[in-house]
């Protein structure tokens, strides 16, 4: 049974907050690690916070970045929370109780730079300040208010919070008994492209003693590409692509022409999104180009069926033969590719191939280059578990449920079922766990032999699968 205890304190820069205590661990929620980015604020790179008087109640999550619940099938799997305000940049600390000198993490949520939040149940950081480490989260700007390509306006807005953020944790942890020096920055989906992104500028990265990329994105566009679905927004909506132009426009008339304008769109489908921005002052470089050289300890991975959350299977059986084709010859890759992807999954439709090419092509292919790449320790898992829900099988967002040892929330049985095996939760919980404890999850680093950890029902460290199709795929253009 749980049980609670005195509220605790603790005073940061800032002032002093009052979280929490349940079963040993203390939480501190909703504390602002910049000022509001509205008003004055709006499309400004992140503010510092005030400071305030007297003791601030920190039990409840902060307001959440604007955005609308996922649509159609997808918004079945992946919930979403609303908490109404203008305070969203906020960070969330999980502490064990005594802690002195922890280990830390920094939790970024994903949501295709769109959606997402720290709030949602599944991202509870309990398990993990059980385990001894200060679990540390954060919101940021999403959609059109974090990265818009605007003219005279800073770019990867919503980059430069998690970077104000990380800077927060590393400047206040001490005050949570956590080590400032031993702090991992952890993603997944966009979330792992923002570490990406983090490991990418050069500020950020000495701040960072490891990573753990889940899922990630490790690509930034030029200017142009980048701020093509910010060009097609302002012409939807009349205005000039500047700072005058979409200021004057409230976050949800933003939030509604979007929807419009990615209507019947998914990941993976070709329609613009928003992406990062290479750019001199806040990403001087795209992330794979840098994150190879960086000496920064790094577990990353991705899952074997990516796209079965984005495509629910009729979509999969609608695609037919010349759309592949097509998408072969605009993304150049070669024909034995496709003869490669349908040695390796025999018996595969042709919508899974297409599936299959296009989740290499964004994930697995860029993090396995990296990985080839790197000379610091670099450890490679897939996760291969198949869900019973929706033919998901192995899709985009289920290691979550496992990672954060939460199969039993609601949020994680909607994409893995009732009865998925804690056993499996139980391993990776503790590999994630030694990584951020040790730089060690438990298995070798990838190397010459692109050893892998293949979690399943049965996990087992393979070289890694599918070698043969996966190194014919081109760079992304």
């Amino acid at each position: 049974m749980s049980t609670m205890s005195v509220a605790p304190q603790t005073t940061v820069s800032t002032g002093t907050v009052r979280g929490e205590a349940l079963d040993g661990v203390d939480r501190y929620l909703g504390i602002p690690y910049a000022a509001a980015p509205f008003g004055a604020n709006r499309f400004r790179a992140p503010r510092t916070a005030a400071a305030w008087d007297g003791v601030r109640d920190a039990t409840a999550f902060g307001p959440t970045a604007p955005q609308h619940p996922y649509p159609g099938a997808i918004g079945d799997l992946l919930g979403s929370v609303e908490i109404p305000g203008d305070d969203i940049l906020t960070v969330n600390v999980w502490a064990p109780r005594d802690a002195d000198g922890a280990p830390v993490v920094l939790w970024i949520h994903g949501g295709a730079l769109e959606r997402g939040t720290a709030a949602i149940p599944l991202y509870d950081g309990a398990a993990f300040a059980r385990a001894g480490i200060v679990f540390t989260s954060i919101n940021y700007r999403l959609g059109s208010e974090g990265f818009s390509v605007l003219k005279d306006v800073p770019r990867n807005l919503g980059l430069q919070d998690a970077a104000a953020g990380l800077e927060w944790v590393h400047r206040e942890i001490a005050a949570f008994g956590g080590d400032p020096g031993r702090i991992t920055v952890m993603g997944e989906s966009a979330g792992g492209a923002i570490v990406a992104g983090l490991l990418a500028n050069t500020s950020s990265r000495a701040l960072i003693a490891r990573a753990i990329i889940e899922s990630g994105p490790l690509e930034a566009q030029s200017v142009a590409k980048a701020g093509r679905v910010t060009n097609r927004l302002a012409k939807l909506l009349g205005v000039s692509a500047d700072r005058a132009g979409f200021a004057q426009l409230s976050p949800e008339r933003l939030l509604h022409a979007r929807r419009r304008q990615a209507a019947g769109s998914s990941p993976l489908g070709g329609a613009a999104g928003f992406q990062f921005a290479v750019d001199p002052e806040s990403l001087p470089r795209s992330p794979h180009e840098i994150i190879a050289d960086t000496d920064v300890p790094l577990l990353i991975g991705s899952n074997t069926d990516e796209y079965r959350l984005w495509f629910p299977p009729a979509d999969l059986a609608a695609i037919s033969g010349l759309k592949l084709l097509l998408a072969r010859l605009a993304l150049r890759i070669p024909r034995r590719a496709v003869t490669a992807y349908r040695a390796a999954f025999p018996g595969a439709s042709t919508g899974e191939i297409f599936g299959q090419l296009a989740t290499d092509l964004l994930l697995r292919a860029p993090l396995t280059r990296v990985a080839r790449a790197r000379t610091a320790p670099t450890y490679v898992y897939e996760f291969a578990w198949e869900s019973p829900v929706r033919d998901l099988r192995a899709a985009h967002a289920l290691e979550l449920g496992f990672v954060f040892d939460r199969l039993r929330d609601p949020e994680a049985q909607r994409l893995a079922g009732a009865d998925a095996p804690q056993a499996l939760a139980d391993e990776m919980h503790a590999a994630w766990i030694s990584f951020i404890t040790t730089g060690d999850p438990g298995w070798p680093v990838f190397g010459q032999g692109r050893l892998t950890r293949l979690f399943d029902t049965r996990t087992s460290t393979v070289a890694q699968r599918r070698t043969e199709a996966l190194d014919l795929l081109p760079p992304r253009a």
